[in-house]
């Protein structure tokens, strides 16, 4: 029998929560051919949940608008057929905005949870972040009966174990944080080999004992199939200048004869400052390709030209 790779283990900052240092995004699990460029059907899906579940990464991230309900309906499907969620699994969701009407309220927030609860199939969230508040402004996200006290509200009711946040701006994202009424951070696509934007927010979560997580180490695609293969970033078509880039970058793990996604992928993994690192999977055989290509041995002296390359 092959061994199964270990995973390190993380305490979730304050939350209590023990979680891997690998996360499984279940955003294309909802089918997304819309931000993903693809479809997953469902029994592609049913499988890969099934797969995640038996394997050793115990962290689990999905969202309300994934595929508007479809990834949570398919992961409580296989929560449902397994007589519950597994022993030491964490799954995190996220309240979002309702998709048709934009309507980001507060009320809006508990229909969310609520809708999350019901196809999750689970009596309480254990964690829970507010999703992409870029769609209003900070002010009307911390308003007296707005999305973050509601939020908070879904949680003294036992609705909600943890709270966090989830975004893209840093500059917002730093502001949620400093409010210190969140205990989880994720930010996304901004800490890659081609976008280091996040860098000061690990430090600002740090700071306020915060567990940060980082998002889309691929950049959604790029640097797990290649410049060549796949030439989109951040959900879109990659600007020539990002492409140059990661095809520089993509040259100097070929002369360590290392691939591209590992070096991605285990970029964010090498920073102590990150709890977890999550990476969307959307078949089975991913699972195994991941553990893989976070276990494979990367010299450092790789890094440190990596670093040239970017001075």
């Amino acid at each position: 029998m092959p061994q199964i790779p270990s995973l390190p283990r993380h305490s979730l900052g304050k939350t209590g929560l023990q979680v891997t240092s690998l996360c499984v995004g279940c955003a294309a699990l909802g089918n997304m051919p819309e931000t993903f460029a693809y479809q997953v059907a469902e029994e592609q899906a049913l499988a890969t949940i099934r797969a995640i579940f038996d394997s050793p990464i115990t962290f689990l991230d999905t969202a309300a608008s994934y595929g508007d309900g479809e990834s949570e309906r398919r992961l409580g499907f296989v929560i449902r057929e397994r007589g519950g969620l597994p022993q030491e699994m964490v799954l995190a969701t996220k309240a979002d905005r309702d998709l048709k009407t934009g309507d980001f309220s507060g009320a809006q927030m508990r229909r969310s949870v609520e809708r999350s609860l019901r196809l999750l199939g689970v009596e309480q969230l254990q964690l829970v972040y507010l999703h992409d508040p870029e769609h209003i402004t900070f002010e009307q996200a911390m308003a007296p009966g707005g999305p973050v006290e509601v939020l908070r509200q879904c949680q003294e009711e036992g609705l909600i174990a943890h709270l966090g946040v989830a975004g893209g701006p840093i500059d917002l994202m730093t502001r949620f944080v400093q409010t210190g009424l969140f205990e989880v951070a994720i930010s996304h696509n901004r800490y890659t080999l081609l976008n280091r934007d996040a860098h000061p927010f690990w430090d600002m979560c740090a700071q306020h004992e915060i567990a940060a997580v980082n998002a889309a180490p691929f950049g959604s695609g790029l640097l797990a199939k290649g410049p060549s293969t796949y030439p989109r970033y951040m959900y879109a078509e990659a600007n020539r200048t990002l492409l140059e880039q990661a095809r520089r970058i993509e040259g100097l793990c070929q002369q360590h004869a290392i691939p591209l996604a590992a070096a991605a992928l285990q970029f964010s993994l090498r920073d102590p400052r990150i709890e977890s690192t999550i990476v969307g999977m959307s078949r089975p055989e991913r699972i195994d390709e991941t553990l893989a290509l976070a276990n494979l041995p990367i010299p450092q002296v790789f890094w440190a030209e990596l670093e040239e390359m970017n001075t």
